[in-house]
């Protein structure tokens, strides 16, 4: 008996993310640590078995080694299923036209052979590097109570921003008859969220038609989209008004981590309903005997110091007299005593020596106009001798 999945998903996450610097140096955007147990992909991954989607593709490309190995056979998802599951796609050699992934159509297109396996009626493209909690089925469901070909899942923005992101003119009823990628005088601030549902013929159909266009970008936003609207497909809008945060810059993904302290009061991880699944290290609980002021703290480690407004991945270790403050520390790291810490994102395996400072005060550090914002930052790996000093806002992938 010929079997077939209603819904299959495809998770771009190839990306190298370079808007993060020293952060994905060797590693993919999405598999970046987040909110002390997490990584960015944990969230779309997450998603799609809560929202009862068991069938997902993870386009890979830039430094894949550390997010192929973080997946997996999918398990800490419930993803590793004999007749779907979870399955790591990278570009591979074909007869002919090997390449890379061109953009975000073309890393779809090389693997039509993998949705079709699945005989799909419906195929939701998802991003693999931003922060939020949905439920994909609601948004099928009104995909086909509209008829649609294509579905967008889009939330309003401030006007401010809304040239940095795809935007949605829609009609009343919610259909779309214009989409614009990145417009200088938006007419509206209804922001695409980079979440599709297409009927799946339709998107194959496109997808061979921008492939076979010379002069195309292979972008979804800037082509393939635009192509349907203009053939007269009919393009459907979803509202999302829970949390959602792109966390593409050193700003963002530093904000995303703050937002878990209890200033945004729908962005909760741990409530029962849709939990935020994670392939966590096994750990006993931190021993903390220093103080710790509105921060999280991730097992396995020990916390003899201070530490405030900040959030402490798995198996980190603050010394005596060590203070960190307005931090994002990720794994593994060792912050001696003495040594001062603020407003930074320190990446996993970091050893930081006595009375080393980092950073500057928030108040003091925010002032800078660079491209962190003022937020310092240290590469994975790397070591910070005794007394050494990192100025506020550097971003650092060697050891000092």
């Amino acid at each position: 008996m010929l079997r077939k999945k209603e819904c299959v998903a495809m998770l771009l996450a190839g990306g190298q993310g370079s808007r993060l610097y020293a952060l994905t140096s060797n590693i993919a955007k999405p598999a970046v640590s987040f909110g002390s147990k997490y990584r960015i992909i944990d969230f779309p991954l997450s998603n799609c078995i809560n929202s009862g989607i068991d069938t997902v593709g993870v386009l890979t490309q830039y430094q894949p080694l550390v997010l192929n190995e973080y997946i997996g056979n999918g398990q800490p998802w419930d993803l590793d299923r004999t007749f779907g599951g979870v399955h790591i796609l990278s570009p591979y050699e074909a007869k002919k036209d090997t390449s890379w992934y061109k953009g975000t159509a073309n890393a779809i297109y090389q693997n039509i052979r993998f949705m079709k396996m699945y005989d799909p009626e419906y195929v939701l493209i998802l991003s693999g590097d931003h922060i939020y909690k949905m439920d994909y089925d609601k948004m099928l469901k009104a995909h086909k109570e509209a008829n649609a070909d294509c579905t967008i899942a889009c939330m309003e923005v401030p006007f401010s921003e809304a040239s940095r992101f795809g935007i949605l003119n829609t009609n009343p009823d919610g259909s779309i008859y214009e989409f614009e990628e990145k417009p200088k005088k938006p007419k509206s601030n209804l922001a695409s969220m980079g979440i599709y549902i297409f009927t799946a013929s339709k998107l194959f159909k496109y997808l061979e038609l921008d492939e076979a266009d010379a002069e195309s970008e292979k972008d979804f936003g800037k082509n393939v989209l635009p192509a349907m609207l203009n053939a007269g497909e009919k393009m459907n809008s979803y509202r999302f008004e829970g949390y959602w945060k792109d966390v593409g810059t050193i700003t963002s993904l530093w904000e995303a981590n703050m937002d878990l302290l209890g200033l945004v009061p729908n962005f909760e991880l741990r409530d029962e309903d849709r939990i935020i699944h994670s392939r966590s290290p096994l750990a006993p609980p931190a021993f903390v005997e220093g103080e710790v002021i509105n921060s999280i703290i991730a097992t396995g480690g020990e916390i003899e110091g201070k530490v405030i407004n900040s959030v402490i991945g798995t198996n980190c270790v603050i010394e005596k007299g060590a203070v960190v403050t307005d931090c994002v520390l990720m794994g593994n790291i060792v912050v001696k005593k003495g040594a001062k810490l603020n407003y930074a994102i320190i990446d996993e395996d970091v050893t930081i020596g006595e009375h080393a400072i980092i950073g500057a005060p928030r108040e003091e550090a925010c002032k800078i106009e660079n491209k962190t914002g003022g937020i310092t930052v240290l590469g994975r790996g790397i070591s910070v001798s005794k007394n050494g000093k990192v100025q506020a806002g550097e971003i650092v992938d060697k050891s000092v």
